[in-house]
């Protein structure tokens, strides 16, 4: 028997997921099969409807090795595992004359922990919260979700937090779970048998294909223990996400109430001098903080270091006490020292890396309404880590809908760490880019309108002007709006206008789950839905109920951003131009995945309206047009309302 053809693959997989096969999906499934074979980097830009996931499922399950899977969204996660995956297995089962086997690994705190749901919560603020499990009728929602997470204990398979429906706080769920570091272990732990997040790793570990998140692909990749699978081929989708979650693992924090627990677990464990110490030091640091302004320290103040080392030093000598007492055998005293040993281990991380100090990091105030003020620290970029970490050892295959931008994938590969092909270095490794397009007819299906006729918003108060041309558009498209706003203020105060202004339903993000939202939003065109960042890159509503996506203004990010403040002025300083390189490819990625709500199948129909004239008028405006999908673009507001007056009616009339 001949070894099966890739056509001849990809056309199994795809008949057997009810799909039909697309050039660019052809495209894409040979250019990741020749970056597998030469262990090369690829970065592929595939629009909506390419069905990318078989352009790189079927060419790595053809190559043999293990590949890891890393996507941002648990949407596409379950996509992969309980749909693409098992058809695409099944269907190539024949031709390849073996069944690649794949699985699902998340992080420990996903997975419910049998040893913290019967053994209760150690020595903590929560401490009798299971006495709640006793009640008939527990009064709190705290209660009702703890006796829910029982009942669903004792019949789930996997443990997975995903798998709990409907879902819990996170205040319920951290009752039943544990972190890495909090973790016994499976040789030292009475469930490590039956342990949910053992098991899930034992599966991996069997796997052709195992599906993650980019938040676990981080910390395997960066943090020095490995949780993953040795892996030949990592595939990393919606990679326009990878950056910014690499960032978040990378990112550490410290707040007066962390401190404070971190003081109480370990205070019963150790002798009253270590304990005192970190008492003391807990308190000069709540101190400092009552203090603290929001915005970036440039140099770390005097009063906070002062505060910090002594934290660091304190935290030393209760890790030292407590490490000490670790070959007692006691199971309830394992769990409470663990969670001890946890809590102060990452103050002393966070409070030693801000005392240290780094060129390489930024540090900066937050202050919370809620939660008070915190002092963070994040690197001033990931490029080296992920270049270091992430593409030595394996080839990498990216892929998104949006790597391209300004017409380019140069942003994108540097923010990687890489380098594009032939110009790279001795350590940078390089990548190839390819664009396999869309299926869409965007000059066909879709109008990019901007209003230059609005005043440039500026960074505070309210805009009549938009507020005027949001509402008339919304009445020309017969409603079916996905209002995204570059703020909850903005789209709160939009909300609250258009509510008084017309009948039409108006859907805000906050006052409901937001599947509900998107639910409700589908399933009544003349809705429209309002809200900021999760919607920008969370709505998938093809068909009528969305045939007008409004951005109210161009997402840069906050002048007072110290993050991203901070890595413009370093470009700066490089001799690069900081907006371009950092605010304005921030805003075209935001851009362009916002602008991907509009068209998400072959026969829709609509508009992109941005309500800033900045897009038409500012020289960058170029720049962030082009990292948009291939609209026809006008700025004509009268020719864009006839033209939503004609898409509402065909949209009424075909109904």
């Amino acid at each position: 028997m001949t070894k099966p053809s890739l056509p001849e693959l990809l056309h199994a997989a795809v008949t057997a997921v009810g799909g039909t096969e697309r050039p660019g999906q052809v495209t894409m499934a040979e250019a990741v099969a020749e970056a597998v074979e030469d262990n090369a980097h690829l970065l592929v830009q595939a629009g909506t409807g390419t069905g990318k996931s078989l352009g790189y499922l079927v060419p790595a399950l053809a190559h043999g090795e293990r590949v890891v899977v890393a996507t941002a969204t648990l949407a596409l996660q379950r996509q992969l595992v309980e749909r693409d995956l098992p058809r695409t297995v099944d269907a190539l089962q024949p031709l390849l004359r073996r069944r690649p086997q794949f699985a699902m690994l998340k992080g420990r705190s996903n997975y419910l922990c049998l040893h913290r749901l019967h053994e209760g919560v150690p020595q903590d603020e929560e401490e009798g919260l299971f006495d709640q499990f006793e009640a008939a009728a527990p009064s709190s929602r705290l209660g009702q979700d703890l006796l829910r997470m029982r009942d669903w204990a004792d019949e789930t398979e996997s443990g997975d937090r995903d798998d709990l429906t409907p879902g819990v706080s996170d205040r319920a769920w951290a009752q039943i779970s544990v972190s890495s570091r909090e973790c016994l272990g499976a040789s030292k732990c009475a469930y490590g048998a039956e342990c949910f997040a053992e098991a899930a790793r034992e599966r991996a570990k069997l796997a052709d294909v195992v599906v993650t998140n980019h938040a676990l692909l981080a910390i395997d990749a960066i943090e020095g223990a490995p949780v993953l699978p040795q892996h030949e081929v990592l595939i990393v989708d919606e990679a326009h996400e990878l950056v910014s979650r690499v960032t978040g693992v990378a990112t550490g924090e410290l707040t007066p109430g962390q401190v404070n627990r971190a003081v109480r677990r370990a205070a019963k464990l150790v002798d009253e001098k270590a304990a005192d110490a970190l008492q003391t030091a807990s308190e000069g640091f709540e101190r400092v903080m009552e203090l603290a302004l929001p915005g970036r320290l440039e140099e770390v103040p005097e009063d906070l270091g002062y505060a910090l080392a002594a934290l660091r030093d304190a935290a030393r000598t209760v890790i030292s006490a407590l490490g000490s007492t670790r070959d007692k055998s006691v199971q309830d005293e394992d769990a409470v020292r663990k969670q001890a040993i946890a809590s102060v281990e990452s103050v002393h991380g966070v409070a030693e890396r801000i005392t240290q100090g780094s060129e390489y990091d930024v540090v900066w105030y937050e202050r919370h309404d809620r939660f008070g003020a915190s002092v963070r620290v994040a690197p001033l970029s990931v490029s080296g880590l992920l270049r270091e970490k992430l593409f030595a050892d394996r080839s990498v295959v990216l892929t998104s809908a949006t790597l391209k931008l300004g017409g380019d994938f140069n942003g994108v590969g540097a923010s990687l760490g890489l380098a594009p092909e032939g110009m790279a270095g001795d350590d940078i490794p390089q990548w190839k880019g390819l664009d396999v397009g869309s299926p869409f007819d965007y000059p066909k299906q879709g109008i990019l309108y901007v209003a230059r006729h609005l005043a440039t918003p500026g960074r505070e108060g309210s805009r009549a002007d938009m507020l005027d041309e949001l509402a008339e558009l919304v009445d020309a498209a017969g409603g079916r709006t996905l209002g995204l706003f570059s703020s909850m203020r903005a789209a709160q105060a939009a909300a609250e206008e258009l509510r008084g202004r017309q009948d039409r339903p108006v859907l805000l993000q906050g006052e409901e789950t937001l599947g509900e939202l998107i639910k409700n939003f589908a399933a009544d065109p003349e809705t429209c839905l309002f809200g900021t960042l999760s919607l920008w890159q969370g709505v998938d509503v093809p068909g009528a109920s969305c045939q007008l996506v409004v951005m109210d203004r161009i997402p840069f990010p906050r002048p007072d951003d110290p993050l991203m403040s901070a890595r413009q002025k370093a470009v700066e300083e490089a001799g690069g131009n900081g907006f371009m390189a950092v605010a304005a490819t921030h805003a075209a990625l935001l851009m362009a995945q916002g602008a991907g709500r509009l068209v998400r199948a072959t026969g829709d129909k609509g508009v992109v309206a941005v309500l800033d004239p900045r897009l038409a008028n500012a020289r960058y405006g170029s720049y962030l047009r082009a990292s948009l999908p291939d609209f026809w673009y006008t700025t004509d507001r009268n020719q864009v309302r006839r033209s939503l007056a004609a898409i509402d009616a065909a949209a009424k009339a075909a109904s």
